[in-house]
């Protein structure tokens, strides 16, 4: 592309960032990298009803976690700042007097009770709410009269009437809206904060981006947006409208059928290159068969072209499958300081942390299931599987157990060959199958009836806990 690319990301501060914001902020991240463009954070916090003390320290955290870095941000800097929206009240006023000056606005004295009234009569007629243009004829001299008055005051953008306004999508195509459909916006709150319509418009302008994209919610309000464009004689940019994220049910995606936080994920254990990986594919894929990707790999192969219209389900499942083969991707080095972080514990030294990964790596499916899966590598099981029990522990359990004790207790190395030995032998001194051995000794080891190989879960374990382990299950076993 010859001209500059400069794209943004403007999430509002209003708590956690949703794996929605997650997504707006990758596809406009590979955009511009795959351009040599610039990436921008603005922060959109003119609604001050729904501000979060910390939200914008949060957004940043999540977004840096996983490796989506800003050219211009609050943080950073840049030539275009302020990059918070309440730090630029100034900047939109003088806006607000030249579209009023223009006639391409009016203030608005409507009080709230009148506009409710408004609004419920219009919806008994079953018309679309939208402002009866009351204030809109006002004479200078009333208007002048309220204002001495200190009565309280909107501005609101004049919607031209009977006109089609048109704009090309870059996912979308055409898209046209009738204006007698679209409200007379307020785009000044009577605090003086501007609304999303005004300061969105303004930002990109003075910020000089060329590309907005962001999510399909946000495309009933373009021609609002087109209108302020022209009203200002701006050049507009071009638009890309993501599709909607939704549920298994095609229900919108929100928190209550599930997690839709990016800290969530993070706190779940899952790798911030699946979770990348899952949300680049949410309404986006190269065109073949390839699922498992790099961020570099995803900066040299993504497209808005290619990105879907329809909505996309978020698939926990396909997560969990990503993730899954993100961790195969890991070496064990790697996986051990995930799992060190998590556990905390210094009793644990990195070649038996080390171990278990080796041996739980292919069994698990996010970071933290190497230990909630895998949690007897790290205590004794202080609970025993009642379906195994029933299966496994007979009568005379006790007493293959005690003699494999035995057998351990002799061992000089305490290596596979030397426990699978031992194991071996005890089967065959009571004339039994080697698995009437194998698994009543997972269950007092671990608890449960399943897991890695036996043999190297014993050696992992050691000489010492394992004895201990059995002994103590002899106690609390019938």
């Amino acid at each position: 592309m010859s001209e500059k690319i400069r794209v943004r990301f403007a999430p509002s501060p209003t708590g956690y960032l949703h794996v929605g914001g997650l997504r707006t902020a990758l596809y406009n991240f590979l955009f511009a990298k795959q351009n040599g463009g610039t990436f921008i954070l603005r922060i959109e916090d003119t609604d001050r009803t729904r501000y979060v003390e910390g939200a914008i320290e949060n957004l940043i955290k999540s977004l840096k976690w996983a490796n989506i870095e800003f050219d211009e941000s609050p943080n950073v800097g840049g030539n275009y700042g302020p990059y918070i929206q309440s730090e630029r009240l100034h900047i939109y006023k003088k806006y607000v007097d030249e579209l009023l000056e223009k006639k391409f606005a009016y203030k608005c004295f409507c009080s709230e009770e009148r506009l409710d009234v408004m609004r419920k009569e219009m919806e008994k007629l079953k018309i679309s709410p939208k402002y009866d243009r009351k204030c809109l004829h006002l004479l200078e001299e009333e208007i002048q009269k309220k204002l001495n008055s200190s009565l309280p005051y909107v501005v609101r953008m004049k919607i031209p009437e009977n006109t089609t306004i048109k704009f090309n999508d870059i996912i979308r195509g055409d898209v046209e809206f009738l204006s007698d459909r679209i409200d007379e916006q307020i785009i000044l709150k009577s605090d003086g904060y501007p609304t999303y319509h005004l300061a969105n418009v303004v930002d990109d302008h003075l910020m000089e981006i060329t590309h907005v994209i962001r999510g399909e919610e946000w495309l009933s309000s373009v021609p609002k947006h087109i209108l302020l464009y022209q009203y200002f004689g701006w050049e507009i940019p071009k638009m890309a409208h993501l599709p909607l994220l939704l549920n298994f049910d095609r229900s919108k995606l929100s928190k209550r059928q599930g997690d839709v936080a990016v800290e969530d994920y993070i706190a779940k254990g899952f790798l911030k290159e699946a979770l990348i990986n899952f949300v680049a594919f949410l309404g986006w894929n190269p065109g073949d068969e390839r699922e498992i990707f790099s961020l570099d790999e995803l900066i040299k192969e993504f497209s808005l072209e290619k990105v879907h219209k329809a909505g996309a389900i978020f698939n926990l499942e396909k997560l969990m499958w990503m993730n899954k083969q993100h961790i195969m991707k890991k070496s064990d080095e790697e996986l051990v300081k995930f799992v060190s972080a998590i556990l905390n514990n210094e009793s644990f030294s990195f070649d038996y942390i080390n171990n278990v990964v080796r041996l739980m790596k292919e069994r698990v499916n996010t970071i933290n299931e190497f230990i909630t899966f895998s949690n007897y590598f790290f205590e004794s099981p202080k609970f025993f599987d009642e379906k195994s029990k029933e299966k496994n522990w007979t009568s005379q359990t006790q007493n293959h157990i005690l003699f494999l004790i035995n057998k351990f207790e002799n061992l000089n190395n305490f290596s596979y060959d030397e426990i699978e030995t031992s194991i071996k032998s005890t089967s065959n001194n009571f004339q039994i199958s080697t698995g009437k051995i194998i698994h009543p000794v997972r269950l007092a080891l671990t608890g449960v009836g399943m897991g890695p190989s036996l043999y190297e879960l014993i050696e992992v374990l050691g000489k010492t806990e394992v004895i201990s382990r059995l002994k103590n299950a002899l106690k609390i076993l019938p």
